[in-house]
């Protein structure tokens, strides 16, 4: 399987973190200094670089979005939930791990993997069905984050919660109606953080096997905030508390 990365931040980022890219397309007469950039890192690795007339650049990718270049790659590798957990030890670090709970916008979800890398997050557990997967749109809204950080597909939610639990992992999920504000709870123990659908929230069943339940402040007219901003604050929430003197 091929899948396209475009942009040229995503595609540096995925140049440096040694993606597996078969070659880089350009659009004629593109220039600047990041492009020279993507074009040293690919003769660097071995990639190969390529012009495409306009017609030929539409049929990979909208040139309207892509800022004038394209990578194809294989598709994203993803690995095992046991990956993600064994990541944290190597790093000698309480473990980080966010879950993704049937998030649909691949905006949303670009959004939450680029804010878990720089957080240091240590893996990302998405949902095989009924969610928005890797694809180029969340590699483009992550800049490229998708190439850094370990992202899990798994069948089952909530048999992931239970085996993240037999590693002493607790499980903190987001939910407005909750009792505890999300500054509440110690992020210093392992955590796993439950992000819920954009509409729907957490799934009762998912909601049921969350340790705690928290929720974020909301002072204004409008009931809930979007999920990857919510997502955003308690993961720094656990950077403050876990990084403070």
């Amino acid at each position: 399987m091929h899948a396209i990365i475009a942009g040229r931040k995503p595609i540096i980022e995925a140049l440096k973190a040694g993606t597996s890219i078969e070659k880089i397309v350009f659009l004629p007469h593109v220039q600047g200094r990041i492009i020279q950039e993507i074009k040293g890192l690919a003769q660097k690795n071995g990639v190969q670089v390529v012009e495409a007339k306009k017609h030929e650049f539409r049929e990979l990718a909208n040139d309207t979005t892509t800022q004038g270049v394209v990578a194809i790659v294989t598709s994203k590798d993803f690995v095992s939930v046991d990956d993600i957990l064994a990541a944290a030890r190597t790093r000698n670090e309480k473990g980080c791990v966010l879950i993704c709970d049937e998030i649909e916008d691949p905006h949303n979800l670009g959004a939450l993997v680029r804010t878990a890398e720089c957080a240091g997050v240590h893996g990302v557990i998405i949902p095989k069905h009924h969610a928005a997967s890797v694809t180029a749109t969340v590699v483009k809204v992550s800049a490229g984050a998708t190439e850094h950080l370990a992202i899990a597909e798994v069948t089952n939610i909530v048999n992931t919660i239970e085996r993240l639990k037999e590693m002493e992992y607790w499980i903190v999920g987001l939910d407005e109606k909750a009792d505890q504000l999300y500054t509440e709870i110690d992020y210093t123990a392992q955590i796993a953080l439950v992000v819920g659908n954009e509409g729907k929230g957490i799934r009762r069943l998912v909601k049921e096997h969350c340790d705690h339940l928290v929720r974020i402040p909301l002072l204004g007219k409008i009931d809930s905030l979007n999920a990857s901003v919510a997502g955003g604050l308690v993961m720094y929430e656990v950077v403050k508390q876990r990084h403070s003197k």
